[in-house]
């Protein structure tokens, strides 16, 4: 058996497989080296993955994961799944690699995330050729759940969608207006708590300022990535929370802009699992 692991900064899907079958499918907190330490993933696969494997013999582990794109991040997460596992076949990618393959397996095109952050690539059947960096949410991460979050809480507070939507914002969130500035100032994962927000979001979204907020991200993110490609001669695929629940402003963007879409899908994993078979 094997184990494919999607690890995105809120949540890790672990994937048990059985010789191209599903076997059991179990999630655990995000995974992203960039916040989290060795000892901290490695704690969290002792009490939270191991005890649902039910001892069964692991041959590799396969992990796609978010800020897995650098050698020594990618140390911290593997050091933590060896601590764990006694398996001489650990394998760490991107979340951008997972979903590039996920969507395209061996062909090329246009792979993009929209989850908690985003990211963005070229993708020739093999490797990821081109890549735009996504400089996390305060630089970057256009379109994302953390960006969302930001742009919707910054407008709210300040008035933007009337005091009607700003109330029930408050009595959804449950927190004052001082603990929101201490969570995204102060509070670690910052970016997590943004992307939160995102169902208030999508629960709102007939309202023509909130609708338009989510279109103009959604317009920024194909701006500053994906016609950085060549977006003329291939299609683009999103994975992500983000993407497949607001899909319908993501493929009217992209209408607006000539931009031909492929897949929207919430999770790389079917492809994932179909290219390991």
């Amino acid at each position: 058996m094997i184990i494919i692991a999607d690890g995105g900064s809120t949540t890790v899907d672990w994937c048990l497989v059985d010789k191209g079958t599903v076997k059991k499918n179990i999630t655990t907190k995000g995974a992203n080296p960039f916040f989290r330490t060795t000892e901290d993933i490695s704690v969290e696969i002792r009490k939270q993955l191991l005890p649902q494997l039910n001892g069964n013999k692991i041959e590799g582990i396969y992990f796609y994961g978010a800020g897995c794109a650098f050698p020594e991040k990618n140390k911290i997460v593997r050091d933590a799944i060896a601590a764990n596992f006694d398996v001489e076949n650990i394998e760490i990618y991107s979340d951008l690699l997972g979903a590039a393959v996920g969507l395209y397996g061996d062909k090329p095109g246009i792979a993009c995330i929209l989850g908690t952050g985003s990211n963005s690539c070229f993708y020739d059947g093999k490797n990821i050729c081109e890549n735009v960096s996504p400089l996390g949410f305060i630089l970057g991460d256009e379109g994302s759940g953390a960006v969302l979050g930001r742009l919707f809480v910054g407008s709210c507070l300040k008035n933007q969608f009337g005091q009607e939507i700003k109330n029930e914002f408050l009595n959804y969130i449950q927190l004052s207006i001082p603990e929101i500035l201490d969570r995204v100032y102060k509070q670690p994962l910052p970016n997590r708590f943004l992307a939160s927000i995102s169902p208030f979001i999508q629960a709102n979204i007939h309202n023509d300022k909130i609708y338009q907020l989510v279109f103009n991200a959604f317009t920024d993110f194909f701006k500053k990535n994906v016609m950085q490609y060549d977006y003329k001669n291939y299609k683009v695929s999103f994975i992500g929370s983000v993407a497949y629940h607001f899909q319908d402003i993501l493929k009217a963007s992209a209408e607006a802009l000539h931009i031909e879409l492929g897949e929207i899908v919430q999770s790389p994993m079917e492809g994932l699992v179909r290219f390991y078979a």
